[in-house]
């Protein structure tokens, strides 16, 4: 287990009090699970308070002994309710904030009136732009935990060629896989930002069932086990000549990395084997085009035009009616994060220090589907891939 290092978790509040001078926010506060992982270094429950000057405070309210063990920042200080919040301020010199700023993206609604008891005459202008913007430039020591969960996800796909077999159902096959990455440190938990996105390791399945829309904000979504968790893994065997993907999301120290492959028993049929032929040619047309400046929504739409020019038009992130405005999403300590490259973010450029997941996928109702993912990361030197399985269509013998 490492702890995130002080100088990480100062910069990152610095940077963050940069952005707020600009908004004209006289403070922040924080408490969503992710947010307060990347800015205190753990989830204890309770807020953190970031002045637009001066030395933020995280006033933990349970556990506070775990808070100050696991944070590296210098003022942590325990809290019974919010209601201590002004008497905390004070004693530290800070005036009473007047805009407070606020991750209302994800902020219970009955959570965010308590707070605004607390200081009643405030205005609550949304603070996620701003958080989202200091967190989509990852630095040195996140890209490293971002290689770390590429190696996991490699010993993921090195197992599965192993373990896949016929006649097994997708669920044994995802259960096998998500041992062999538990067993490498994985949290089991897979954050993501929006409301009802639950992900659970990963989306494994196989021929039609990977062709089987969901309710997920996904290209590929899968019948899953019961109404309760439509998506993923289900009971379906596994069959020859059909695509099996192995969509898995590794995970080291809180940070992800995503990873497409597809296996089959025998091959696959004319269509499948172009398809993922011509995914890869989407990839490799996003890898000329990503470099600093470019635009995440001039990306996407060269990246579709290419795919709609190969046939796709129906078919492209999706099955026609469920298809994603998306190819790539950005990563870090959730999947959805900056960037998006997707529909309507022309205004929004790329930048060194950024990371995304690239997941060009075709959908064939009916028969299945078939496409590859990986994770970059802009570097000065330009592009550079974290995951590095084999992008070859496994086949595997009969």
């Amino acid at each position: 287990m490492r702890l995130t290092p002080a100088t990480e978790l100062e910069y990152r509040c610095k940077k963050l009090q940069d952005l707020m001078a600009g908004q004209g926010m006289d403070a922040v506060i924080i408490v969503q699970n992710a947010d307060l992982f990347y800015f205190t270094g753990t989830i204890q429950s309770g807020c953190l308070y970031v002045p637009a000057h001066g030395q933020p405070i995280y006033m933990a309210r349970k556990e506070f002994s775990r808070a100050r063990m696991e944070s590296g920042l210098k003022e942590v200080v325990p809290i019974g309710s919010m209601k201590d919040i002004p008497a905390i301020l004070a004693r530290y010199g800070y005036p009473e904030p007047k805009r407070i700023g606020m991750e209302l993206d994800v902020v219970p609604v009955s959570f965010f009136e308590r707070y605004k008891n607390v200081f009643p005459q405030a205005e609550y202008p949304d603070a996620t732009p701003l958080i989202r913007q200091v967190r989509m430039i990852k630095s040195h020591y996140e890209i490293h935990l971002m290689k770390d969960a590429a190696d996991q996800v490699h010993r993921v796909w090195q197992r599965a060629g192993e373990v896949i077999r016929e006649g097994a159902t997708d669920l044994e096959i995802a259960a096998e896989l998500e041992f062999t990455a538990r067993k490498d440190g994985h949290q089991g938990l897979v954050r993501m930002r929006g409301f009802n996105s639950e992900l659970f390791y990963a989306q494994i399945f196989s021929g039609t069932d990977t062709a089987v829309p969901s309710y997920a904000d996904t290209p590929l979504g899968g019948l899953g086990l019961n109404p309760s968790f439509g998506q993923g893994a289900g009971l379906k065997r596994i069959e020859r000549h059909e695509a099996i993907i192995i969509d898995f999301a590794g995970c080291v120290d809180g940070y992800l990395i995503d990873q497409t492959r597809v296996f089959a028993i025998g091959g696959v049929s004319e269509r499948l084997q172009r398809g993922y032929d011509d995914m890869l040619a989407v990839q490799r047309r996003m890898m000329e085009l990503a470099v600093p400046g470019a635009s995440w929504g001039g990306l996407y739409d060269e990246c579709l035009a290419l795919a709609v020019d190969m046939g796709y038009a129906d078919s492209f992130m999706g099955s026609k009616g469920s298809q994603v405005s998306f190819i790539g999403h950005g990563l870090g300590i959730e999947i959805d994060e900056y960037p998006f490259i997707a529909r309507g973010f022309k205004e929004m450029k790329l930048e060194a220090g950024m990371a995304f997941a690239f997941e060009p996928k075709v959908v064939f109702p009916g028969e299945g589907a078939i496409g590859i993912e990986n994770t970059f990361y802009i570097s000065n030197d330009g592009l550079k891939q974290l995951t590095y399985s084999s992008e070859e269509l496994a086949i595997l013998p009969l």
